[in-house]
Formats: structure tokens, C-alpha cells, sequence
């Protein structure tokens, strides 16, 4: 079997599964349960001074049948006392010494107050420190959350605030509501951070009731933006983890999450430069024993791969991931339909005629018999065929060779520069 043990700026674990900060790490029971069912580590909930919750603080979206495909909550942090955080931390480390266990923290941007804190939870024996300039909601008034992580200068001030007093690594959590997470990130490295993790939540609202108006959820009748998260948000997590692992000024390892549901997510993740993921609405959705078919996953994979650990996963994707001008614009591929497998549904013909390019004819064969033919001329590849398509097998998207060599867009320009100067260039 693979070696699982992963390190994300000097904290080990036995495997790169841990729990976000979040309901399911609030505390130590639910903590050393997780523990108990495989996860490798877990980031408490976050901690701070504690704060009263309201009643009615998720909801979901359910799409297609899919229950739960995003999720939202309204919930802050932690509201429980500290000292009973602290102790209950101390406690879960001493029985579980190879589990990587993190502190969440969230606290005013005062140098004293991230000083006080870090001492604090660094003396019951964690292994990390997560800066939370991520959560969407709450707390916005005081300076904290993304209130702080939306600012690239406060995020850069605040981690040093908090590396000046921490002797063990600081991961700064990013928030997603920003344009640009890299300018975060490249903030937090200034200010000292020894790894980023990301994305928190994003900024949103689940629903309407169409009967009675009310937001959802609602409290009382009056509702507030909350965070978004689940199997939703994968896509944007996953190319805000891209973006930040090819910069070349991030250069701190990445905790990546944001729709992690299973273990093919994980090593989607790895592969654009996470060293590690962390979970949350997918245990709150099926508890904490799902992490032992990430476990069972994730080895099967590695060892049909023939890769030893799964640190060789770690960012084998990143030099892939470009910008549009750097892609080839004499690149290739038709769409072809298989007709011994089409059910002839026409979803394909549809798809193509209203809204794309018009190159899928509906013909009929000597028989009478219907079916659907590409003309390969006029496909653009755009793969929207393929997508609608409801059997496998269906379509393919074929590569064609081209007669042209490979061409970038800012390698067209390059050359039309030339010729505008004069020199003898030609483009295809």
C-alpha cells in the first residue's frame, strides 16, 4: 500500500484527510471520534471570544435530485468558553500524538490580542496555527473574518502579528471574496505564513420561501448573508488552489478545500498543488465514517498508479494550468456519435442547434431508420454535445491532427507585431 503520511509546513499526519474548521471540529468528542474513524488531523473550530449563535443557521440546495450540493450556514465561531477549548485540545493531543490537530483562531486586528491568543493554544500542545481571514459572516463589524481578509495589508500585518509570539507553523486561511486571492495570498507570505489554506465560504444567500417570503434560512423573519460551501463550490476552489500554487511569489505550501467530497476530489486537489485537503460539509452530510472510503480510495489509486506516497501527487497538475493566451489555437478535437449506442434522444441535436454551431444534421439511413451525424467541418469542439449527452459512449471527442503547428494566441501577436514592423512572418 501507498504511504499516506503527508506534512503541510512541518505538521505531520497519517493520512491528508483532516476536518475544516467548522461544526464537526467544535469539540473534543467529535474531534477524537474523527480521529478514531481515520481522519488524519483536524482544524478546531475557530476560537476567540465566544459568542452567541442564533437558532435556524442552515440550509441547502438540493439540485436534481442531489441533495445538499451546496450548503450554507450563518454560524460564527466558536461558543463555547476557551478555557474549556484549551482543555479539551490538550486532552484529544495526548491521546492522539500523531494526529495533527490545529487551532482555528479569529480575534480583533490588535498586535496584543493575536499575541495573547497564539500563547494560549500554543501551551496545550497544538501542532498549528490557522488564521481565519476567511468567514463571510459576522463579526464583519469588529474588523474580522474577511472583513480583515478582503485587505491585503491586514492580512500581511495581522500574520505577522501572529508569527512575532507563534513557535509552531501558521497557516492563513483565505477568504474567496476578493477578486484576486493570489494578492491575499502573496500578503500572507510577506507577513511570514508558512502555509495558506483555502477557500472559505463565499458570500451568499440559499433561498427564497415562496410562500411566506421569508429568506432561508430565516430567524424570526429576518435572514442574513452566510457562507457557501459543498460540493458546489468545487470548481472555484479548485482554480483559486491553481492560481496560488503557480505564482511564483506563493511559495508556501497549500492546505486545499471547498467541496472535497471524496477521495477523487482529494487527489483532484493534490494535483493542483494542495499538499493536503480538509473536509467539512461532506461529513456533516454522512458523518465522519466516509473518511475510510477516502482512505481506501485514495490507496487503491496510488497503487494502480504505481506511486509510493501521496506526496508525489502534490502540484503534478499545476505546470498544465496556464493562461488563455498560452493555449494552442490550432489544437483540435470533433465531436463523433456512435450510433450503435445513441438512444436517439436528440438532447445532442438540440444542444447544438439552439445554442452552439449548428453541425449535428438528423438524417435517416436506406431503411428509414433516424440518426445523428457530426459534420466534422463545421465542429468547433466545444464538447457541449458531449455534455448533454445522457449515455456514455454516446460521443466522443476526437482528436484531429492539424496541418498547422501548434500556436499560442500571444505567439500570433508576437508574430503580427513582426509583420507590422516589416519583417516576413506568416501566420496560421
Amino acid at each position: 500500500m501507498a504511504d499516506l503520511r503527508t506534512s503541510l509546513a512541518g505538521i505531520e499526519s497519517p493520512n491528508p484527510f483532516w476536518l475544516a474548521s467548522a461544526p464537526p471540529t467544535n469539540s473534543g468528542y467529535q474531534v477524537q471520534r474523527a480521529f478514531e474513524a481515520g481522519w488524519g488531523g483536524a482544524v478546531w473550530k475557530t476560537l476567540g471570544e465566544p459568542i452567541l449563535n442564533v437558532t435556524s443557521r442552515f440550509a441547502a440546495v438540493s439540485f436534481n435530485g442531489q441533495r445538499v450540493a451546496g450548503f450554507n450556514n450563518i454560524e460564527l465561531i466558536t461558543d463555547r468558553p476557551l478555557e474549556v477549548n484549551l482543555k479539551e485540545i490538550y486532552e484529544t493531543k495526548k491521546r492522539f500524538p500523531n494526529h495533527a490537530v490545529v487551532a482555528s483562531l479569529m480575534v480583533e486586528p490588535k498586535q496584543e490580542k493575536w499575541h495573547e491568543i497564539v500563547k494560549k493554544v500554543e501551551e496545550v500542545g497544538v501542532d498549528g496555527l490557522e488564521l481565519n481571514f476567511g468567514c463571510p459572516h459576522g463579526m464583519a463589524e469588529r474588523g474580522m473574518g474577511s472583513a480583515s481578509g478582503q485587505v491585503p495589508e491586514l492580512v500581511e500585518k495581522q500574520t505577522y502579528w501572529a508569527k512575532e509570539a507563534a513557535q509552531t507553523p501558521v497557516i492563513v486561511k483565505l477568504t474567496p471574496n476578493i477578486t484576486d486571492i493570489t494578492s491575499t495570498a502573496e500578503a500572507a507570505v510577506r507577513g511570514g505564513a508558512d502555509a495558506v489554506s483555502m477557500i472559505n465560504t463565499i458570500n451568499s444567500l440559499a433561498g427564497v420561501d415562496l410562500d411566506s417570503w421569508n429568506t432561508i434560512p430565516h430567524v424570526g423573519g429576518k435572514g442574513a448573508h452566510g457562507g457557501y460551501c459543498g460540493p458546489a463550490v468545487k470548481p472555484i476552489a479548485l482554480n483559486m488552489v491553481g492560481e496560488c500554487a503557480r505564482h511564483p511569489r506563493i511559495n508556501v505550501p497549500i492546505s486545499g478545500m471547498g467541496g472535497v467530497s471524496n477521495w477523487q476530489n482529494a487527489v483532484e486537489f493534490m494535483l493542483m498543488g494542495a499538499s493536503n485537503v480538509q473536509v467539512c460539509t461532506a461529513a456533516m452530510h454522512h458523518g465522519f465514517r466516509i473518511v475510510e472510503d477516502m482512505i481506501d480510495g485514495m490507496n487503491n489509486y496510488l497503487d494502480e498508479k504505481g506511486i509510493a506516497s501521496v506526496r508525489d501527487l502534490v502540484g503534478q497538475s499545476v505546470p498544465k494550468y496556464s493562461d488563455w493566451g498560452n493555449l494552442d489555437l490550432n489544437y483540435k478535437i470533433v465531436a463523433r456519435i456512435n450510433n450503435d449506442v445513441c438512444i436517439n434522444c436528440n438532447k445532442c441535436h438540440i444542444a447544438c442547434e439552439d445554442t452552439s454551431h449548428q453541425c449535428i444534421d438528423m438524417l435517416q439511413d436506406g431503411h428509414g431508420n433516424a440518426y445523428l451525424e457530426v459534420r466534422e467541418e463545421d465542429c468547433v469542439g466545444c464538447n457541449l454535445c458531449s455534455i448533454v449527452c445522457p449515455v456514455d459512449g454516446a460521443i466522443d471527442m476526437v482528436e484531429i491532427e492539424s496541418e498547422h503547428p501548434p500556436m499560442t494566441w500571444n505567439e500570433r501577436q508576437a508574430i503580427l507585431s513582426g509583420v507590422q514592423d516589416g519583417k516576413a512572418n506568416t501566420v496560421k
